[in-house]
Order: structure tokens, then sequence, then C-alpha cells
């Protein structure tokens, strides 16, 4: 299955020990799952652990390597602004762009959406249960 994570699944993981988003990430390492990340996404969650979290400069070097080889790197064709929160839209865009199958998020709105063009949208709990 070819799946994108929203950012907030990707913080989960990296800042919360024993998180059910780093079932997640083992998901994608052992190979059930194809990870479609793009750079917004990278530059999302970068953004997130610094501002957030004050991750260093080094810390954060660590992480944009460890997700860009963590996943197939997608280069969206088409901005889509559906979301009220930007950040939401470049999921969407990498999703559409990678030809993925499933969403991955705790986002109320996207999960409001159910389905975006062939995409299903669904939460983590849902991914780690199928």
């Amino acid at each position: 299955m070819r799946v994108v994570f929203d950012t907030n699944i990707f913080i989960s993981a990296l800042v919360i020990p024993r998180s059910q988003a780093k079932k997640a990430i083992s998901k994608i390492i052992e190979g059930d799952d194809i990870l479609l990340i793009s750079k917004e996404i990278i530059n999302e969650v970068l953004s997130v652990l610094s501002s957030k979290f004050s991750r260093d400069r080094e810390a954060l070097s660590h992480v944009a390597v460890t997700l860009s080889e963590l996943g197939e790197l997608i280069t969206p064709m088409k901005r889509i602004g559906i979301l009220r929160d930007e950040s939401d839209n470049r999921i969407l865009e990498c999703a559409l762009s990678g030809h993925a199958d499933v969403i991955v998020t705790d986002d109320k709105d996207m999960l409001k959406l159910g389905v975006y063009k062939n995409v299903r949208i669904i939460s983590l709990k849902e991914y780690l249960e199928s």
C-alpha cells in the first residue's frame, strides 16, 4: 500500500517514546507499506521540531536525512487549496502526485474528507489495524 503520513504522525513518532505513531513508522521500515513523502512535508516536520520542541540544527539534519531515506520522495505537480491549513494541502498534493492509496492522519479536518480523489483518509488507529 502506498501511504502518506500527515506531519502529526511524524512528530508523534519522533517526540513520544513508544507512541502508536512509532508503530506506523515500523510498518514502513519492515516493508509492509511504501511511504510517500515530499520536501514540503519534511520541511513542515523540521519547522515544528525546531519551533515547538527546540531541536538543534544537528538533530534536524538527522531527521531530514532519515525521512528522505525512509520513503519515496515525491515532487507534487499541482497545488491544492481545499483545506484551511496550507500544510494539510501539501499532504493532499503529495498523495495525489504519488498515487497514494491512503493518507494517515489524526487531523479532524482531513478526516472529515474521508476520501479525496480516490485517496482514502484514515486515522492512525485505522492504519495500525489494517
